[in-house]
């Protein structure tokens, strides 16, 4: 059954800029949840500064992206994970069945978990049945592979929900579980592999389980891709997978936790990487181009460590020199990106949070599941500009292209803007 959806449009639109940074990963053009935009507005509701919504035709929580002018989603529904291409206008413009799925499509937990990313010539889509798959930007299918065939069955106790990343024309995909600890380099071009390292660890127990994403990053002469789990923050050579270095103490062998199962997911920001752990524990801060062997307290590159206050599941967000730290239970956490000193800690408004915050224009944006944004001013005191509700639910991460803020709920996606 094919569901026709019709976007509701709230007065008239102005043409999108011609030009513009797209959005080809969730967490941004340049991996770190930064936006270039200028002129968003502050308070957005479902009468003010809302373009356009249109509806959807299942709750999901994949991040979308936007390549030169089509908005990408996936989303499970009717056993099947689709990816669905919409316009600047909201309508859509097709959809394309990526493989078939088990799961019930209930929001939080589905096949089609993993964001889909993009070179700007192609989408590649991962899904939770572990169907990798690349499209074109008209939809056509270029190539297709199933990991858990070439790399082993998954084995997660909570499901696969790990974003690939590409960098510098490769595809890197990270698979930390119970069934095998590894970091695979595909061609985008074609879905074959280029090669393969095991990514080894003394971790134990649920630990095995990483559900984070791993991240990349080049200025000069650092270049690494870096995956996340299994107790430790580990740095790759994107020509072969060799270590560089890795970051451990993220899981002190003195006080061990079997259950510390990474979900946030490292982000690296003007050669600084921010290393979160889980369940309130530790996050160090690493200059990237001092890193070298392992990582422990006062170890080659590290800047500071903190050993309580982690963000458990949305990522950190390291902008203007502040790092900002959310907790699921809308605790934000506050410092400084140079020295770990403590700025403030603020509980701004009491719901879970899954989507991970953003920054623009000297603001910082939060995404609480209940529909509410809250917006503060980026700095080193606390301040809120103001917060705004939709009338859905929201796990999904903000994109921010062309001067438009794009969110992706439970029953429908929204374009906010000045109108």
């Amino acid at each position: 059954m094919r569901l026709h959806l019709v976007p509701i449009f709230f007065g008239s639109l102005l043409s999108v800029h011609a030009f513009g940074a797209d959005w080809p990963h969730w967490r941004g053009p340049s991996l770190d949840g930064i936006g270039q935009a200028k002129s968003l507005p502050d308070e957005w509701s479902e009468t003010k500064n809302l373009l356009w919504k249109t509806p959807l035709p299942a709750p999901g929580s994949s991040t979308p992206i936007v390549i030169k002018g089509n908005l990408l989603l996936t989303v499970e529904f009717e056993s099947q994970v689709m990816l669905l291409c919409f316009g600047e206008d909201g309508k859509e413009r097709w959809r394309r069945k990526v493989c078939d799925s088990k799961g019930k499509g209930n929001g939080e937990r589905t096949s089609a978990s993993p964001s889909p990313v993009s070179d700007g010539q192609r989408v590649i889509v991962m899904t939770g049945t572990g169907e990798v798959v690349a499209f074109s930007l008209e939809g056509k299918e270029a190539w297709r592979f199933n990991a858990q065939e070439r790399y082993g069955k998954f084995r997660l106790g909570f499901g696969f929900h790990v974003t690939p990343v590409l960098h510098e024309g490769r595809l890197y995909l990270q698979l930390i579980h119970a069934g095998a600890a590894l970091l695979a380099c595909v061609s985008p071009d074609t879905g074959a592999e280029l090669w393969q390292v095991d990514r080894k660890s003394d971790g134990v127990a649920e630990c095995l389980h990483s559900y984070a994403s791993p991240t990349a990053y080049r200025h000069g002469e650092v270049n690494v891709v870096i995956t996340h789990g299994n107790d430790y923050c580990i740095g790759h050579d994107p020509a072969n997978g060799k270590e560089l270095w890795r970051i451990g103490g993220l899981n002190p062998k003195d006080r061990y936790n079997r259950t510390l199962r990474f979900v946030a997911s490292p982000v690296v920001h003007e050669g600084l990487v921010i290393a979160p752990s889980a369940k309130g524990r530790g996050v160090v801060g690493v200059r990237l181009a001092k890193a070298k062997g392992l990582i422990l307290k006062g170890g080659q590159g590290e800047l500071w460590r903190i050993d309580k206050g982690t963000t458990d599941v949305t990522s950190p967000l390291l902008y203007q020199g502040i790092l900002y730290l959310c907790k699921e239970n809308g605790t934000v956490l506050c410092l400084d990106a140079l020295t770990g000193e403590q700025l403030y800690q603020e509980r701004f408004h009491g719901q879970t949070y899954r989507g991970s915050p953003v920054a623009m224009n000297g603001r910082v944006l939060f995404t609480a599941r209940d529909g509410t944004f809250t917006l503060m001013k980026a700095g080193r005191k606390y301040e809120i500009l103001a917060k705004n509700k939709l009338n859905d639910q929201f796990t999904a991460s903000p994109v921010i292209v062309n001067e438009r803020l794009y969110l992706r709920g439970y029953k429908n996606l929204y374009a906010i803007g000045f109108k």
